[in-house]
């Protein structure tokens, strides 16, 4: 799952599931473009990155401003000269039941979890279009998706927008040799869970076949794969990642 001479690019890299892809990418041999509304972590690590011998830069981005995100990846393309690979990984969550769900919250978790994701993957497509060759762009979606998770109306909403984003832009740019994905993670701890995983660990991990919460590393393996030359015949799909709790 090498990414030599690869460019990748991804949304929310200063933590998580971002910081985590970014390593990874670096580590097979890509070149890595962070863009995050939180430019300081996000420079924190790309500097890690190119300090274990790796290439890469960080970039303050709003995924939900159109202007931004197009200047963001003529940047990345002054720099670099080309995108291979699209990481739509921003995120953000509200919790509220239904009924009291502010919605000026319920705007703000669908500008960055599907407005943001495409704003990114068009500019990211277009880009690949334009170069040639193909490309491979990789959305973050949810278990959410596929499950009525109370008072996360936007953000499951949002997540399974992700899902028929990514079936739709397969369809689409297929014809451009550019697959496209999505990764469903189940709960794994980060900034955006740790309010909800320390309140209710214990049913949580009962809900979880596997019955414990995903890892740093869980995801590696299916984010690396496509990304990489192994998933050249597959595209439109979601991945779930999630110790089998949606198999209950």
């Amino acid at each position: 799952m090498r990414l030599d001479t690869k460019v990748a690019v991804i949304t929310g890299g200063a933590l998580g599931i971002g910081r985590a892809t970014a390593r990874l990418f670096a580590a097979e041999g890509a070149t890595v473009a962070l863009g995050d509304l939180d430019a300081a972590g996000a420079e924190k690590v790309a500097r890690e990155i190119v300090e274990h011998g790796g290439r890469a830069l960080a970039r303050p981005l709003d995924v939900g401003d159109a202007g931004q995100v197009n200047d963001f990846f003529a940047s990345v393309v002054a720099q670099y000269g080309r995108v291979d690979v699209m990481v739509a990984n921003a995120g953000i969550a509200h919790s509220a039941p239904f009924l009291e769900h502010p919605e000026a919250q319920w705007q703000r978790v669908l500008r960055v979890n599907l407005t943001g994701v495409f704003l990114t993957c068009q500019a990211a497509a277009r880009q690949m279009v334009t170069q040639g060759g193909g490309g491979r762009i990789i959305s973050i979606a949810s278990i959410n998706a596929f499950r009525g998770v109370e008072n996360l109306v936007g953000y499951n909403a949002a997540k399974a927008g992700v899902v028929e984003l990514t079936r739709t832009m397969a369809v689409e740019l297929a014809q451009h040799g550019i697959t496209v994905n999505a990764i469903a993670p189940g709960w794994f701890p980060s900034d955006l869970s740790n309010v909800v995983l320390e309140q209710h660990e214990a049913e949580m991990i009962d809900s979880i076949p596997l019955r414990r919460f995903g890892g740093p590393d869980d995801l590696k393996g299916a984010v690396g794969f496509l990304a990489s030359a192994a998933s050249d015949y597959v595209t439109g799909q979601t991945l779930v990642v999630d110790g089998g709790q949606s198999a209950w």
